[in-house]
């Protein structure tokens, strides 16, 4: 119908360090969401994201892939991962290409993990926020590896990186620890196990 209002989609910007468990929370979190009926769309904004384990409704490295930018252009992975994240900006209208006929999907998008995207250089937020502009809801998810807690100037590092994301970002924001399974491979908090300060 001519000028009727766009359905409203919905969905998680999953950003995070490094190594936090991203790609693996995508794929445990579009598995759930397809065991409760739900219609799931995952999207890899990481162009150095190779051998994913989900099902890829798109993919950022059909676009550009760190790779060859940084052959191309002898970038590092840090200064080749900042040129894609630029490059993307410049060229949303393939995303948006890409995504508008997945309305009525819940979007999981796993985002590459360079700090700097998420705490001071401008791309990403102008990515989410053109997304905004399509009537695409989000909200981040913060991802921050679990062992992080046994170690108190670590924490405060990471209590710091979390907020400065929040306040970057400029979205709902949510932080998860991941990893827990593993907490209890650092040693022990206070002297006694991650799992007994639960129970107390």
């Amino acid at each position: 119908m001519a000028g009727a209002a766009r359905t409203p989609a919905f969905g998680q910007a999953v950003i995070g360090p490094p190594g936090s468990g991203k790609t693996t929370y995508c794929l445990g979190m579009s598995e759930f969401l397809r065991a409760m009926g739900r219609r799931v769309a995952v999207v890899n904004l990481d162009p150095a994201n190779e051998g994913l384990p989900y099902e890829c409704a798109v993919d950022v490295s059909e676009l550009v892939g760190l790779s060859d930018v940084m052959d191309a252009l002898r970038l590092g992975p840090n200064g080749g991962l900042l040129y894609c994240m630029e490059y993307l900006e410049a060229n949303l209208d393939w995303l948006r290409a890409k995504l508008d006929p997945l309305r009525g999907h819940y979007f999981l998008f796993d985002c590459p993990g360079q700090v700097e995207l998420c705490t001071h250089h401008g791309s990403l937020r102008s990515i989410f926020s053109q997304m905004a502009q399509w009537d695409l809801r989000l909200t981040a998810v913060h991802l921050v590896d679990s062992h992080y807690c046994t170690d108190p100037a670590k924490f405060i590092s990471v209590l710091c990186t979390s907020l400065a994301t929040m306040l970057h970002v400029e979205l709902p924001h949510v932080n998860l620890l991941s990893k827990m399974d593993l907490i209890e491979h650092y040693g022990k908090l206070g002297g006694i196990s991650w799992f007994e300060a639960i129970r107390v």
